[in-house]
């Protein structure tokens, strides 16, 4: 970790979230004007799309069903973690971007499924902003949450992870509901054994629970609210937190545990908002006396 050059790593699986946590945290930036640079996870995917439906064959027919997105096989995360620890330690380093559709394609001048060409962050940033599959994730040969200075795991519990998944892939790609759990299944050993341990090395979970009848994921018609859903906030370390402060401003908040607090879904914003503000102060403090 360095004080000089903060990073911060959202960690969360498909579908969880991330890019709305992403949004309040750009709010955040924005009224506090503090400069970040930003990767997404996706960046660092070793294989492009066509190439990864290739590999992704290729395993099958060598017998492994297992090979997806999840897997640090299908990364270069020891390319990410050289990224985190040249920002460490000199506020420098290279990412690029995944291009998804069309849109993306005419900003970044490749086709969609193909990655951009590699380029240096923005020159004086105050902070680094992961989002991501593997924020705090752990292999044989790499460890990237001890370099991560505030760590947030955004999940949804499994059933609604899933009914999230199976809505937006056959919204947004057309597969079939059978196609879906083809993919979740063959995810599913990677996602225990990669994305599940890095939720107990965060700082903060924001993990998203349906009050509604989600028993069979498959058959959902509609995706859970907002207004269905309640938030549990667990904090890894709960000294120093203001418990009776956060209660009293996150209006239907309770205290579940003695590090967590569970709060209306539609309320996550405002949470999100007064739990990481002070923590963000705090890392331009750092900053600040460490210059």
């Amino acid at each position: 970790m360095s004080a000089r050059h903060p990073i911060i790593a959202i960690t969360g699986s498909s579908g969880a979230g991330t890019t709305s946590v992403k949004n309040i945290f750009d709010q955040i930036f924005r009224r506090e004007q503090v400069r970040a640079v930003y990767i997404e996870g996706d960046a660092f995917h070793r294989f492009d799309r066509h190439a990864m439906k290739e590999r992704m064959a290729e395993e099958e027919r060598a017998g492994n069903r297992n090979f997806s997105h999840f897997s640090p096989e299908a990364n270069i995360l020891d390319r990410l973690q050289e990224v985190f620890e040249e920002y460490g330690r000199r506020g420098r380093g290279q990412t690029r971007h995944y291009v998804h559709d069309d849109a993306e394609s005419k900003l970044y001048g490749t086709p969609p499924g193909t990655f951009s060409e590699w380029a240096p962050f923005e020159d004086d940033s105050d902070l680094l902003f992961y989002e991501g599959l593997h924020g705090c994730v752990k292999t044989d040969t790499v460890d990237l949450a001890p370099m991560a200075d505030l760590k947030i795991g955004v999940v949804p519990v499994i059933n609604l992870e899933w009914i999230q998944k199976i809505h937006r892939d056959k919204a947004t790609r057309g597969y079939s509901t059978e196609a879906v759990m083809d993919t979740i299944l063959r995810r599913m050993p990677d996602y225990v054994k990669y994305i599940c341990p890095q939720f107990a090395r965060t700082n903060i979970n924001f993990q998203r629970v349906p009050i509604v009848d989600t028993s069979d994921p498959f058959i959902a018609r509609w995706i859970p609210t907002a207004d269905e859903s309640m938030i549990v906030i667990r904090f890894a370390n709960p000294r120093g937190i203001d418990f009776p402060y956060l209660l009293s401003m996150i209006n239907g908040s309770f205290m579940s545990r003695a590090n967590s607090i569970v709060a209306p879904g539609n309320k996550l914003d405002i949470a999100m908002q007064l739990i990481l503000t002070p923590l963000i102060l705090q890392l331009m403090e750092k900053k600040r006396r460490a210059s």
